[in-house]
C-alpha cells in the first residue's frame, strides 16, 4: 500500500501543473487557494456565483442509497450516472442490485462513469453477465481518462456505455 500511495502522490505532484490543479492545492495545503493565488473548482469561482445562485432551486438533496433512488425512477428514464468510488466498498449483491437498476433505468447510449482504487474495472466477475453484457466498456477512453484525472488518487477512471 505504501508503494501505491507513493506513486499516486508522485503523480499528483509531478504529472500536473500545480498552477491549475486544485486537487493538489487541497491535498498538499489542506485548503483551496485564494482566488488570486491559484486554482479553484469552477463552483467556487466568483464568476460562476450568480449562475449557481439562480439554479440552486434545481438541486434536490436525498438521504438514501442510489439504488433506492433508481428504484423510484421509470424504465429508460436516465442517461448519465456518476458513481465516483462508491462501488469499491459494495458487496457483490449491492453491486448487482445497483447495476440492475442502472440498466433498467438507462436510455439507449446511456453512460456510467466511476473511479476505482485499483486500476482495473471491478465489475467483471462480480456483476451478473446478463447485465454486464448489455454494457460496452470503453477501455481506451477509460485509460485516457485515468491518465488525465488530476485528482491522481484513484487507480482507474472507467466509462461504460449501454450497448443495446
Amino acid at each position: 500500500m505504501a508503494t501505491v500511495l507513493r506513486e499516486r502522490v508522485e503523480r499528483l505532484s509531478c504529472e500536473f501543473s500545480i498552477a491549475d490543479n486544485y486537487f493538489a492545492w487541497q491535498a498538499f495545503g489542506r485548503s483551496y487557494s485564494d482566488p488570486e493565488a491559484g486554482p479553484l473548482p469552477p463552483y467556487l469561482k466568483q464568476a460562476h456565483f450568480e449562475t449557481i445562485r439562480a439554479r440552486a432551486d434545481r438541486v434536490e438533496v436525498l438521504n438514501r442509497s442510489f439504488t433506492e433512488y433508481l428504484k423510484s425512477r421509470p424504465d429508460r428514464s436516465l442517461d448519465r450516472y456518476v458513481l465516483l468510488d462508491a462501488q469499491d466498498w459494495m458487496t457483490d449483491q449491492q453491486l448487482n442490485d445497483l447495476w440492475a437498476e442502472i440498466t433498467r433505468t438507462a436510455r439507449p447510449n446511456a453512460r456510467v462513469i466511476f473511479r476505482t482504487a485499483a486500476a482495473p474495472s471491478l465489475l467483471p466477475g462480480r456483476i451478473d453477465d446478463g447485465v454486464l453484457t448489455r454494457w460496452h466498456y470503453a477501455a481506451a477512453q477509460s485509460r485516457d481518462l485515468t491518465r488525465r484525472d488530476r485528482s491522481a488518487i484513484y487507480g482507474g477512471f472507467h466509462l461504460y456505455v449501454l450497448a443495446d
